[in-house]
């Protein structure tokens, strides 16, 4: 198991630059749960203790409103982490964490994350670095949140999951990652049958391709398309 969450680590942006034997030891401080699909793994106003870091599986990260309506934050799959930033301030995030599908989670204590980072100074330049860029995506997401445009808003959703999951191919750029429509609604803010008449009618014009393995191929036509030009079937819904 220690070989297992090893592995993983060397895919994981936070571990990269660590060596074999660095990554060793930090295996060492963690515990290796597994989650059925649909159970919490982090409930809201959870205490900030720990970091998890997904080795296997897919979470969604969820915050409910006072009427009980649920609004999708992000989602998370093999390979990301969730909970650093708690731990940094010490205070508790207001989300609940979900697995839609069985997850294997690594969680690493506040105390041993701590440990790690003034053991490694490489962990806390990577962990800088992240943070700026997560940072960096919650103003597109905001930006995106703003559009009145259906297309431009699942336009720019495609193309900011493209820098995190997308593989450059002679056709174009596959995004790996599995998304339903409803996820794809819940993170526009949109109803499910505004995303999915938008993304018929790209498959339809050629501008894209939902492939075997339901990851989604943005062909050149659609990337070389601006992303602000006028569309009559997108009002957003």
């Amino acid at each position: 198991m220690e070989k297992f969450a090893t592995d993983h680590f060397k895919k994981i942006e936070l571990f990269h630059s660590l060596t074999d034997e660095e990554l060793r030891q930090i295996s060492d401080r963690i515990v290796i749960k597994r989650f059925d699909r649909n159970e919490i793994i982090l409930y809201e106003e959870d205490t900030a203790e720990y970091m998890y870091i997904i080795l296997e599986g897919k979470v969604k990260v969820i915050q409910t409103t006072e009427d009980g309506k649920e609004i999708f934050l992000s989602i998370h799959q093999s390979d990301e982490f969730f909970g650093e930033m708690s731990l940094i301030d010490g205070r508790t995030s207001p989300a609940t964490v979900i697995a839609t599908e069985n997850s294997t989670i690594a969680i690493i204590s506040k105390k041993d994350f701590y440990s790690s980072i003034n053991a490694h100074s490489k962990l806390l330049h990577n962990l800088l670095l992240i943070l700026c860029s997560r940072l960096r995506e919650s103003w597109e997401k905001i930006q995106l949140l703003n559009l009145k445009n259906a297309s431009q808003r699942i336009k720019i959703l495609l193309i900011m999951l493209s820098d995190k999951y997308g593989d450059k191919t002679s056709e174009g750029i596959t995004l790996n990652i599995k998304l339903t429509h409803q996820e794809m609604a819940d993170m526009t803010g949109m109803t499910r049958e505004t995303v999915t008449r938008v993304i018929d009618r790209w498959q339809k014009d050629g501008e894209i391709n939902i492939l075997k393995s339901r990851f989604i191929r943005l062909n050149y036509k659609f990337l070389q398309k601006e992303i602000y030009s006028g569309d009559p079937y997108s009002k957003v819904t």
